[in-house]
């Protein structure tokens, strides 16, 4: 049979329709909310090419009433008028920042422009906002609705993209506060509105002046409003994934779980546990259907400008793996001169929600692409490096087990590190959370950090589909003792029978100079 025609290159809902591409159908999720009756202003955060675009594009089609471009979709069978308005469609994401001048002349032009084509006079005594304000007064009284929706994607983006000079990220936020207030000042005149971005700054005027905005980022009844389900991949996608399934030449179910282990683990909800994969990284991983799974996602972004809001003592410190007691105002940008480092890789798709109890979340890495992506970036951070060359040549010895170019690399790259100035001796913590960076990073390996036993826990266990290496670290003592703890407490005992070679591994550092200094290796007896 022949397999799903995906687009790849394409996320505009028209097109897709028109041309026949697989679309997961999310119309029975919006149609609660193109159906509010005078309350229907929504804002929408979600990390980026999580098919917020795509979202946007069939709500205007929507409110153009193009019915036929719906046929067989699940709105198309309920009660909805299909009633088409007038639109103001906006999206800021590709507008130029080197300069705040030069983002005023970008901003101005691209708001003439999208005013200019949905039938509005544009007044160049004006300032954009008095222009935007104009539009939806003239748009609403002309429309046989009298009303107007108003789309506006990535609202957020210049802000965020100018966050290196935060004087000159505030007065972009000015900009855009101005611009945004107009909503308000015309909401008779609104049928619909629908903000989205990736980072929620509440000082922006539209959350404070809009009291009746419906904010749905963690609303657990859209939790899976973008994003795809596992339900809907195996609906949307099947013949896909079977075919890819042999390309690789893996089971179904093996296919299947490693699917989700690569894309699948985001988390939008406190109370809503389902998880949804990246949409983006799907799309281009079925299309291209390649005999591996691969970095796609990851590959469109920038994970070093998010790793520089961050000290090198907090990079050493956290454990992305676990991040505990976070509180949802972390979460949020308020100020732009004090941003959280946390609430930027949260908001940036880097951290997702693992857990909700008692107020407090607990975040975590999503999955495998990000996960090795997130820490090539932090061993660059770690040891100032550009390229992470030496990473897979450190990580490639330990693979082939050559214990000796693995120490010698081992060792170099520690006494390169650059630590936090807090303290003066680092902790085992620290050399640990570097190893497992590094070991993660490679994508040699699948790593357990604090690897639970009956006895205790493994520092760290590295594992590959022929090998697995036991580690255990010790500050000021020897190799021989950690390779003794590891006996003694028999934290390889659980891989004996797995049919792998098993390594135990012993590392001994100086807690003062903070260099590698013993090093020991010897398969499990």
């Amino acid at each position: 049979m022949e397999e799903e025609k995906i687009a790849q290159g394409t996320y505009d809902f028209r097109v897709m329709r028109e041309k026949s591409y697989r679309y997961v159908d999310k119309t029975a999720l919006l149609y609660p909310l193109v159906t509010r009756d005078g309350d229907g202003f929504f804002f929408i955060s979600r990390p980026r090419r999580f098919g917020k675009s795509l979202m946007l594009s069939t709500l205007e089609c929507l409110f153009r009433g193009e019915r036929e471009l719906f046929k067989g979709l699940a709105i198309d069978t309920m009660d909805y008028d299909w009633k088409s308005y007038p639109i103001l469609h906006f999206n800021f994401a590709g507008l130029k920042i080197e300069t705040l001048e030069t983002f005023k002349i970008d901003f101005r032009s691209y708001v003439k422009e999208t005013l200019t084509k949905a039938g509005c006079a544009w007044n160049d005594a004006d300032f954009p906002s008095a222009n935007f304000s104009r539009a939806i007064k003239t748009l609403a009284e002309a429309s046989e609705q009298k009303s107007v929706v108003i789309l506006i994607d990535e609202y957020d983006a210049p802000v965020g993209h100018a966050l290196n000079d935060i004087k000159k990220a505030e007065a972009i936020r000015q900009e855009l506060s101005d611009f945004y207030i107009q909503i308000k000042n015309n909401v008779g005149a609104i049928r619909f509105m629908m903000m989205t971005g990736v980072t929620r700054f509440t000082q922006l005027s539209v959350f404070s002046a809009l009291n009746n905005l419906t904010d749905l980022t963690m609303d657990s009844r859209y939790a899976t409003l973008l994003g795809y389900t596992d339900e809907e991949l195996e609906a949307n996608f099947p013949k896909t994934m079977h075919r890819h399934a042999e390309v690789m030449g893996l089971s179904y179910e093996d296919y299947r779980e490693k699917l989700r282990w690569w894309y699948n683990g985001y988390r939008f909800a406190r109370w809503n546990t389902t998880k949804v994969y990246n949409p983006y990284a799907i799309g281009q991983t079925l299309g291209a259907c390649e005999p591996a799974f691969f970095g796609t996602w990851i590959s469109t972004g920038q994970t070093s400008t998010v790793i520089n809001y961050f000290t090198n003592n907090q990079l050493i410190e956290k454990d992305y793996e676990n991040v505990e007691d976070v509180l949802e105002e972390d979460l949020d940008v308020c100020g732009l001169e004090n941003i959280r480092p946390i609430a930027m890789l949260y908001q940036g798709g880097y951290l997702t929600i693992k857990d909700f109890q008692d107020g407090v979340f607990t975040l975590g890495i999503p999955d495998e692409e990000v996960r090795r992506a997130f820490n090539a970036q932090l061993v660059k951070k770690f040891a100032q490096k550009e390229d992470n060359h030496y990473l897979s040549m450190v990580c490639r010895a330990l693979k082939q087990a050559d214990f000796d170019t693995f120490f010698g690399n081992l060792s170099d790259l520690y006494a390169h590190l650059i630590y936090g100035s807090k303290e003066e001796r680092v902790q085992e913590f620290s050399f640990q959370r570097i190893l497992y960076v590094l070991l993660t990073a490679s994508g040699f390996f699948r790593v357990t950090a604090e690897d639970r036993q009956v006895k205790g826990r493994a520092d760290l266990v590295a594992e590959t589909p022929e090998r697995v290496f036991v580690f255990e670290l010790k500050v000021d003592g020897t190799p021989q003792e950690a390779l003794a703890q590891i006996k003694e407490k028999g934290y390889a005992e659980p891989y004996r029978h797995s049919g792998k070679e098993v390594h135990l591994i012993g590392l001994s550092f100086d807690g003062a100079t903070r260099r590698l200094t013993g090093t020991a290796a010897e398969p499990l007896a």
